[in-house]
């Protein structure tokens, strides 16, 4: 994953941008979880990963997760909350999808 795809996503180092991908996120989590936006959820994830500039070094690529790394490390939690997979729309799969 690149961290342009998140800065054009609209997870920048000054906040999320108004009208793009990042705000309409947060706003779906925020509803879906009664108004607030979860920490370690998608929307807070790829926020700080947007900010840092840190997509690269967090093991989320274009060609999938890299074993041993951040990323598979959240997987594999997720996976473990969830029964044994990762859910759609998860933060896992939201952030490698971006």
């Amino acid at each position: 994953m690149a961290d342009q795809n998140v800065r054009n996503a609209g997870f920048t180092s000054s906040g999320i941008k108004g009208g793009s991908l990042a705000s309409s996120m947060m706003s779906h989590e925020a509803r879906s979880s009664g108004g607030g936006v979860p920490s370690g959820g998608p929307t807070s994830t790829l926020q700080e990963m947007g900010a840092k500039g840190t997509t690269h070094s967090s093991g989320f690529t274009s060609s999938g997760i890299s074993g041993g790394s951040k990323a598979s490390s959240m997987m594999s939690k997720e996976a473990t909350t969830h029964g044994g997979g990762v859910p759609r729309g998860g933060t896992t799969s939201t952030v490698q999808s971006i």
